[in-house]
């Protein structure tokens, strides 16, 4: 088993922060079960991120928005099943935060209590949702911000590159500061110019997480299914694909079923 950096013990925002200050390149990757959760565990990364992208992928919602909180607590829960030793954040859905502080106490208190979360994800930095990382990591939950494209606001954002000119490009620094004045232990940075991001990541002393952002980031994070190819019809600039699992999961169906209908399975290696 691969531990990326020779340590068995779960992790912590500590650890996390630590890695940064010694400018390792922190690695998340998204799982949504325990099978998935266990296999990218295994491979060493620094957390395991239960993104609300699972209603696109699994779901197959044409947005984040219809995610529940009891779908998260469920997936977080079933990931946490097989997470033994990354950092656990949940991204926590559309109106369970920005509502009021009080609000945004409960529900992320019972992501971390009912789905075994390390820390929770909120998106964006208007007052609602600063107002609510302060509440929220005042309790002892930690929080990640999350700036850039925040898929939540996709019907007043649109799904493209955020902060293009230099007005955009200041707010987003300014935000950023403002989520870490607020108590957010990281940043995650979606669809920005490389610029801007490395300027963020510069601006601010907590690590910063990029996806579609460029390079100069504390570390990055992809989502499971596109990075292993499973999800072939995705096909943004900023992926790579380290595997191409879709032609190998209908090959090995269309195989399976082949034999089934040559009544070749099972044959008598197969049976009892």
């Amino acid at each position: 088993m691969s531990t990326g950096n020779g340590s068995d013990t779960r992790l912590t925002i500590h650890d996390f922060q630590e890695r940064k200050d010694r400018g390792e390149k922190l690695v998340v990757v998204t799982a949504y079960d325990s099978l998935f959760g266990r296999l990218v565990d295994e491979s060493g990364v620094d957390a395991v991120l239960v993104g609300d992208s699972v209603g696109n992928l699994l779901a197959g919602y044409e947005t984040t928005l219809p995610v529940t909180l009891d779908q998260m607590v469920y997936h977080a829960r079933s990931t946490r099943a097989g997470v033994k030793r990354a950092l656990l954040i949940v991204d926590m859905p559309f109106l369970t935060y920005q509502v009021s502080p009080p609000r945004a106490l409960v529900n992320c208190g019972r992501v971390m209590a009912e789905g075994g979360a390390d820390a929770v994800k909120l998106e964006g930095a208007s007052e609602s949702v600063l107002a609510a990382i302060r509440a929220v990591t005042g309790a002892g939950i930690p929080v990640m911000g999350h700036l850039g494209f925040t898929p939540q606001s996709v019907n007043t954002l649109g799904t493209r590159v955020q902060a293009r000119d230099a007005e955009g490009a200041k707010k987003i620094v300014e935000d950023a500061k403002k989520l870490e004045d607020a108590g957010a232990f990281s940043i995650v940075l979606e669809l920005l110019p490389a610029k801007v991001a490395a300027s963020v990541t510069r601006a601010v002393r907590i690590p910063t997480i990029g996806i579609g952002a460029g390079a100069h980031c504390s570390g990055q994070v992809l989502v499971l299914h596109d990075l292993l190819g499973l999800n072939d019809g995705f096909n943004p600039k900023f992926l790579k694909r380290y595997a191409s699992m879709a032609a190998e999961v209908r090959e090995a169906i269309e195989r399976f079923g082949s034999e089934v209908r040559a009544g070749s399975y099972p044959d008598d290696d197969h049976s009892f």
